[in-house]
């Protein structure tokens, strides 16, 4: 009952105080995503790359001489920890915003509390079309949707390598189906049907079970849903028993540790919403680099980059604000809000609460030589 007051009196103060004015002294940001678990190398990268970035940027006086206080915590990607760490969030901390939370299942579980709060949501690591579609007030992503990365695959495999039978293999959770309704929504347009669908259980290895259904069904590529660990089991052993399909996901797999994981010459495609920073030509990326080399680190990567971007951005609109930064302020900022800086193309609208659009394909080694 004590819960359900408290849980009640923050639902109040947040919804009916959207103009309180946040400490002359520092401004507070609450992260949760997977630091433990199989997903951690995700929560890890992007805590990494916010954390430089506002280590940086508060040694340069912070915004409008406010210093940034990022305060992260683990939900090991498991919507019931996603739950209590936004509890604490608004309840404890009394935090501005909140930032670069991970997964669609804890954006989907948290989504209520969003929408009754009001509170800022900002630049989550998901794709899912019903943090975009229709557009809601204080949600804003800077990612390209799911929908543009299954555009993008299933545009090469159909078009480039001539592919008809597909096979969908997805986490079994609201990740899974909002990844399923934009391969679908694709699908459709080339008038495709999956050979068969198959789901496994989230933060496992089910995946034996799903590739003896696979061994008997005429297939030539595999579409996966999920994270690194069971897509490289199943490349692997998909390849010692025969199967020679192509293997496309999505960004929410690191494709770098996702190659490094192949023991055999699969055919894999990954669609990506960042860049490499290694390849990157935006300035951010060069400022990045250094800025993690001056924090100790030495290898780089996607999510780094990512969380490091969606710092940067949060720090541009805050900025617009002046010292009386408010809630009511940040989203007013981030409606209006445009970037265009080498190739990097940042826009924002009332009407269009995704920052940027593009989407890139990496491939292994074995299908680099193929093309």
């Amino acid at each position: 009952m004590f819960k359900n007051f408290l849980f009640f009196s923050f639902i109040v103060s947040v919804t009916f105080f959207p103009g309180q004015t946040w400490s002359a002294s520092h401004i507070k940001l609450g992260m949760s995503n997977a630091l433990t678990g199989p997903a951690s190398y995700i929560g890890k990268g992007v805590s990494r790359g916010a954390t430089v970035y506002f280590e940086q940027l508060n040694n340069a006086g912070g915004i409008n001489g406010q210093r940034v206080e990022l305060i992260s915590l683990d939900d090991a990607y498991e919507p019931k920890n996603t739950i209590k760490n936004i509890k604490n969030f608004i309840i404890q901390e009394e935090v501005l915003a909140l930032l670069n939370f991970m997964g669609t299942p804890s954006s989907h579980a948290i989504l209520p509390i969003l929408k009754q709060s009001n509170i800022p949501f900002l630049m989550p690591l998901t794709g899912a079309d019903f943090l975009r579609t229709p557009v809601i007030n204080n949600i804003f992503n800077l990612r390209a949707s799911y929908l543009q990365e299954a555009q993008a695959q299933i545009e090469f495999l159909i078009e480039a390598k001539k592919v008809n039978k597909i096979a969908l293999v997805i986490q079994a959770d609201e990740f899974g189906l909002a990844a399923q309704r934009s391969y679908e929504q694709i699908f459709k347009k080339y008038n495709i049907v999956p050979v068969i669908t198959e789901r496994y259980k989230r933060n496992t290895n089910d995946i034996e079970r799903v590739l003896d259904n696979l061994a008997t069904m005429p297939l030539d590529t595999v579409i996966f849903v999920g994270t690194y660990q069971p897509l490289s089991y199943l490349i692997n052993l998909g390849y010692e028993q025969g199967i020679r399909a192509y293997f496309s996901t999505l960004s929410f797999v690191s494709s770098s540790y996702l190659f490094a994981r192949l023991e055999h010459p699969s055919k894999v495609i990954v669609s990506e919403v960042i860049p490499s920073p290694y390849q990157c030509q935006w300035r951010i990326c060069k400022k990045f680099i250094r800025d993690m080399k001056q924090a100790g680190y030495v290898d780089f990567n996607k999510f780094q980059l990512e969380g490091y971007l969606n710092a940067h951005v949060f720090n541009l609109v805050a900025k617009r604000c002046g010292i009386k930064l408010t809630r009511a302020c940040l989203l007013e900022e981030f409606n209006s809000f445009k970037y265009k800086q080498d190739g990097l193309n940042i826009s924002f609208s009332p009407n269009n609460h995704q920052g940027l659009n593009q989407v890139y394909l990496s491939f292994s080694d074995s299908l680099k030589i193929e093309n």
